[in-house]
């Protein structure tokens, strides 16, 4: 069994608390990691503050942080198949899963390495003669990261890389059930030459994640996770007035339109719903389907749900783990019944799979769905598809808009025309044409709406890690009246 402090200014520290980490799949403790406390929290926010104020990390030239980062991207690939495992075993995700994902992350590291000293701010022509002023992009400080159980690593990186290659000092608190892999970065930050302070890691329950956003040590938070919390999170956020970024959730809607490949779209479907038992953010959970294709897509997409292998996630040939935790399981039975109550059909599914042990949710595939019911309009986080008639295009995007979520939505058609037309209207941060969950570095993601609050990826998401100064150098050195503006 692994056993964790822990990681503060650069180094492993006991905790006199500790809390036990779960494998879903076994239902069995697999690591054991501490229980926080507030004292830790601000000795955590110290040490990044120290970091910050004093160096060596401060005083880096930016060229030399992204040394650093490509480093530790470096690192990363080489223990991505180690990585990929502890994230299994902490969220029951699919190795083969967690493993593309851990071997991509080193592409954050490096992309954004390379950005770190291309920051660059302006010449702002003067009113002035006697003046030559610039603007200058520095970091924004200590940065307070509370992150998911989903996707732990990743969802992480998204935050860290471009906050590192800005100069930024982090505290991260990760989710309570799926510690572990954020506290073996540390390993990797310190083999990798990083200062002490840069990235340090306090494990624990949810109220010292309620400490961090409230601490005025932190300059800047970035959350990933449910949007009610995240509205939590803005409220306390703005007592100090401290920046917040926030990737809420999700209830995206995957439009087919009768001109699709059917069994292209059907491909996308099951993938958009049950790829990582439904527990992302972006998992195309409500299926919109012109009327005239209904039927035909809908008994492909039960066919191919009846063939889903469920298993150990462990195990290449298993296609769906179980949901990640007790509640979480608790909360997704809760929905599919709700969804029954309302009058939706269950074409498959429906029910846990005892025989497996863990915490094992069939795909669910409910037919018969309206808009206006809560499976329609609630975030379940887990493997079910809600499918929905439209009857043409303007009914579609009605539908699809209907939602108080924008994070992501899919648009099924081989007319380019309706493709990009469709698109445009479609309020939703990220917006795939005949594809769905794709991710890069180099494009922004986040939502409209309560999907979220700026953007986690992309070209400009460094600049939010980041905040202006204005410069004035007066050139003649001649003496001023102190009580004369300019």
């Amino acid at each position: 069994m692994r056993q964790y402090g822990l990681y503060i200014d650069g180094q492993e520290k006991p905790a006199p608390r500790l809390m036990d980490s779960l494998n879903p799949y076994t239902g069995k403790v697999w690591a054991v990691v501490p229980d926080g406390t507030e004292a830790d929290m601000d000795t955590a926010v110290a040490a990044a503050r120290r970091a910050f104020d004093e160096g060596p990390w401060g005083k880096m030239t930016a060229t030399q942080r992204g040394a650093l980062m490509r480093r530790l991207g470096d690192i990363i690939a080489r223990d991505a198949e180690e990585l990929a495992r502890i994230e299994c075993n902490d969220n029951g995700k699919l190795y083969r899963e967690m493993l593309g994902q851990w071997k991509y992350i080193p592409e954050y590291f490096y992309y954004y390495a390379g950005m770190a000293d291309k920051l660059q701010g302006d010449v702002v022509p003067s009113d002035r003669s006697n003046f030559f002023i610039y603007t200058r992009r520095e970091p924004i400080g200590v940065v307070g990261a509370i992150t998911p159980w989903n996707s732990p690593g990743l969802l992480l990186v998204f935050k860290l890389a471009p906050g590192l290659a800005a100069g930024c000092t982090f505290v991260v608190k990760p989710s309570e059930h799926t510690p572990v892999s954020t506290l073996e970065l540390g390993k990797r930050f310190e083999e990798a030459g990083f200062p002490p302070g840069v990235y340090n890691v306090v494990t624990g329950q949810g109220s010292i994640g309620a400490h961090l956003v409230k601490h005025p040590g932190i300059d800047k938070l970035a959350f990933t996770g449910a949007t009610s919390t995240g509205k939590r999170i803005a409220a306390s956020a703005a007592e100090n007035l401290t920046r917040v970024s926030l990737e809420l959730g999700g209830k995206s809607p995957n439009i087919v339109f009768e001109d699709a490949d059917i069994d292209v779209a059907a491909n996308g479907a099951i993938a958009g719903i049950f790829g990582a038992s439904g527990q992302t953010c972006m998992a195309g959970s409500r299926l919109l389907v012109q009327e005239s294709v209904h039927d035909a897509l809908l008994e492909r997409i039960v066919a191919r749900t009846r063939q889903i292998r469920l298993g150990n996630p462990l195990d290449e040939a298993t296609e769906m783990g179980p949901v990640a935790n007790e509640p979480q399981f608790k909360k997704v039975m809760e929905y599919i019944d709700i969804a029954k109550d309302e009058g939706a059909q269950v074409c498959y599914g429906g029910q846990g799979d005892p025989t497996l042990g863990g915490y094992f949710v069939q795909p669910t595939v409910l037919a018969g769905v309206n808009n206006t019911m809560r499976i329609a309009q609630e975030e379940v986080f887990g493997p079910v598809l809600a499918v929905i008639k439209f009857k043409d295009e303007a009914e579609a995007i009605r539908i699809a808009n209907d939602t108080r979520f924008g994070l992501a939505a899919a648009v099924w058609t081989q007319n380019v025309h309706r493709a990009h037309r469709v698109a445009h209207q479609l309020r939703a941060g990220t917006v795939w044409i005949n594809a769905y969950r794709v991710v890069s570095f180099a494009t922004p993601f986040g939502g409209f709406k309560e999907s979220g609050l700026g953007r986690e990826n992309g070209t400009d998401s460094i600049r939010e890690y980041t905040e202006t100064k204005s410069v004035y150098v007066e050139l003649t050195g001649a003496p001023r009246d102190p009580f004369t503006l300019g």
